[in-house]
């Protein structure tokens, strides 16, 4: 059964950085695109970034371009999320998915699968 776990949530102030990685049981994360994803209270499932299998590439999305990065850990086997300049409005749930690598560039949650259970990121002075 395919599991993927996120950590490395928390609060930190603005400005701050955090690290959020997406580990997976059951398969292997580089049979599969990585997309990351929030969800703040009382709004829609936002994608963050997301990041292909086939050829490493990646997409961020304009509200978190400059700021955030997202990459593969392989000494970890985990697909983290180098978050900085933190604000409060990234204030959210995030949650890590599989998709199909052509799917990646649209971040749409739609078309990924195997949601794990999230961690929280609070930016708070």
């Amino acid at each position: 059964q395919v599991r993927l776990v996120e950590s490395g949530g928390g609060l930190v102030q603005p400005g701050g950085s955090l690290r959020l990685s997406c580990a997976a049981s059951g398969f292997a994360l580089d049979n599969s695109g990585i997309g990351w994803f929030r969800q703040a209270p009382g709004k829609e499932r936002e994608g963050v970034a997301g990041i292909r299998n086939t050829d490493g590439g990646t997409v961020v999305a304009d509200s978190v371009k400059g700021r955030f990065t997202i990459f593969r850990d392989n000494a970890k086997n985990t697909v983290d999320l180098q978050m900085n300049s933190l604000k409060p409005e990234d204030t959210a749930v995030y949650y890590c998915a599989t998709s199909p690598p052509y799917f990646i560039p649209t971040l749409n949650p739609m078309w990924f699968n195997n949601w794990g259970q999230g961690t929280q990121v609070t930016v708070s002075s």
